[in-house]
């Protein structure tokens, strides 16, 4: 609502970055904010293909260019130094969004391993799948403040954030009519930079309450990991999570939440499987952050909803085609899209995928070649998946502050070194071999 455009800022940058660097150290130096950065507009972005109600919309806050570069350099330069390092009451290490290295592979790795390892000991193991009603909108400024002073931050960034969240404002805009003006009282701030961050500070201090229980958080995503030995512990976990969301001016919706009992297929659990909870939902397969499991650690299910999906996407590289794009741009196209979506966190679930499904999907690579929109040189399914599974270990295994890399064995010491190794890591006894980091630890090691 200030009036400067992207391209404007960008053409005259040479001509006035100067003042627009002093009046950053202004900001930061005098803990203020302009007060014409604290006024958006909403922009309602539909969350499902055909929105039906209000709650279908989720609210995006157009704020000021300039507003969201200083935020950038608040989260970059202060914030995200603060979260490697936090004190004992705020804990981010089971948190994988918005934060340096986090990614939703990174979270399906951790969770799929969580389940695995626990079912190397128990017969079966419960998946809370938590939801929370307008999480991002309903965040008391308060709470989150008083959280984020437990952050080795400087007392001006701190202040800066206090005078970012007071006095905001902001309009609706939709079908070309726009509201009054209303202010904010809650809410991190959806579209904005410090937004996100801002949010898993806020449930850093989220744990479990039994010992045993697992929890694995990308954003507001939840998922609790019981092993059937703690089976009793569930109605304490949701009791938990229900008084956690009070506190912290949130909901669960229990009516969204969803729980999954997992059993292996290579062991008879001959156990019974507890007693539903009351008003939540049990499931044969979900979905974690875009990948479909079911009960039994398979992803035929996954595996047959992203040939569908790259279908429907063909057909509209087939239409492309009849309007006179080149072959070239069309590979772009294909690869952009429908590549994408096929190698999406593929690292974490090709593992558990069938040598069936594998077929399935190299076949679907093949009729990209037929097609002209993928090269018959170019790699495999399933060399692009070891590629990407090779670049993720090699990221992991050398950054020591990579959210995955506490999974990682410990380092061994050899005396000799006789043949190169691909790793220094000390080889345990192997677990599921479905598992990333196991296919990758004993990758190569004869």
């Amino acid at each position: 609502m200030d009036k400067l455009p992207a391209w404007f800022l960008r053409i005259g940058a040479p001509f006035f970055y100067q003042a627009v660097t002093r009046l950053f150290n202004m900001s930061i130096a005098t803990s203020s904010v302009p007060c014409q950065w604290k006024v958006a507009y909403i922009n309602p972005v539909p969350k499902p293909t055909a929105p039906q109600q209000d709650s279908d919309y989720r609210p995006i806050s157009i704020t000021p260019i300039l507003s969201r570069i200083l935020e950038r350099i608040i989260v970059k330069n202060f914030l995200y130094p603060a979260i490697t390092e936090p004190l004992a009451s705020l804990n981010f290490s089971d948190q994988y969004a918005f934060r340096p290295t986090g990614s939703t592979t990174a979270a399906l790795i951790a969770i799929l391993h969580s389940i695995t390892d626990l079912l190397s000991s128990n017969p079966y193991v419960i998946v809370l799948a938590a939801d929370f009603s307008k999480a991002f909108d309903s965040v008391r400024h308060s709470t989150l403040m008083q959280k984020t002073a437990m952050l080795d931050i400087p007392d001006t960034v701190y202040n800066w954030l206090i005078d970012f969240l007071s006095g905001r404002r902001h309009c609706t805009r939709y079908n070309g009519l726009t509201s009054s003006m209303l202010d904010i009282s809650a809410s991190i701030i959806q579209g904005s930079a410090v937004g996100p961050v801002s949010y898993i500070i806020n449930a850093a201090d989220l744990s479990t309450v039994t010992a045993g229980n697992r929890i694995h958080k990308y954003a507001d995503d939840t998922y609790i990991v019981i092993p059937a030995t703690n089976v009793l512990s569930r109605a304490a976990e949701l009791d938990h999570l229900s008084q956690w969301a009070l506190v912290n001016n949130l909901k669960l919706n229990r009516a969204k939440s969803a729980e999954i009992i997992f059993s292996s297929s290579r062991h008879k659990c001959l156990e019974p499987h507890p007693p539903e909870l009351p008003d939540i939902k049990r499931v044969t397969s979900i979905t974690i952050l875009g990948v479909t499991v079911t009960n039994h650690l398979s992803v035929s299910e996954h595996v047959s909803g992203l040939i569908t999906k790259c279908a429907q996407s063909l057909h509209a590289l087939k239409i492309l085609r009849c309007h006179g794009m080149s072959d070239e741009a069309l590979t772009v196209i294909y690869k952009a899209v429908v590549l994408a979506k096929l190698v999406y966190a593929s690292p974490a679930w090709w593992g558990f995928t069938a040598a069936r499904d594998k077929q399935r999907i190299e076949a679907f690579i093949r009729r990209g070649v037929r097609l002209r929109y993928y090269g018959r040189d170019d790699p495999t399914f399933a060399e692009l998946v070891e590629d990407t599974e090779d670049t993720l270990f090699t990221t992991v295994l050398r950054n020591s502050q990579h959210v995955l890399h506490n999974m990682l064995p410990d380092k061994r010491t050899y005396t000799y070194c006789l043949r190169p190794r691909r790793h220094e890591l000390s080889l345990t006894t192997k677990g599921d071999s479905r598992n990333f980091f196991e296919r990758q630890l004993y990758k190569d090691m004869y």
